[in-house]
């Protein structure tokens, strides 16, 4: 197995433990947090804004780990009538187009993050370009899985799981 294909599966291992503490967490903060509303008619005032930010974190982490999954949504009822050789052009250029996609997400990402560097958030003070930094992160999660894809591809390497 190429040290690419090692470093992408690695990386989307430790992203799926991530994805199951920040869901875990997710749970147990929204659950304390109506506990506290309906019961003890006491509002946690922070437990909005951080339920917020990691479902954010979760929806781009479980972006990544769909895409290396080869989980996302597609209509392959074309790729699959087309001979060998068109087969193979056309993976490359949805790979490439992807790649070009993860790029804009880390290159706009980055400023964005940058933008936002000396905003706090109202609730927890955290810096927002914590929170905004995951677009670039998951972008470059994002890259090394589809240039991962895209050498399987190039070296006829058929990787259907």
């Amino acid at each position: 197995m190429p040290a690419l294909e090692k470093l992408s599966l690695a990386i989307n291992r430790w992203i799926e433990y991530l994805l199951f503490g920040f869901g875990f967490s997710m749970t147990v903060v929204v659950a304390v947090q109506v506990f506290c509303r309906y019961v003890l008619n006491q509002s946690l005032f922070w437990s909005e804004e951080l339920a917020r930010y990691l479902l954010v974190w979760l929806s781009f982490l479980g972006a990544s780990v769909a895409y290396r999954r080869k989980a996302h949504p597609g209509i392959d009822v074309l790729y699959a009538r087309m001979p060998g050789a068109l087969r193979k052009v056309s993976a490359a250029t949805v790979h490439l187009s992807s790649l070009l996609l993860f790029g804009v997400m880390i290159f706009f990402g980055c400023r964005f993050a940058y933008f936002v560097r000396l905003q706090i958030s109202p609730a927890l003070y955290l810096p927002k370009w914590i929170v905004f930094s995951i677009i670039p992160i998951s972008g470059c999660i994002l890259m090394i899985h589809g240039i991962t894809f895209l050498s399987q591809e190039w070296n006829g390497v058929r990787r259907d799981d």
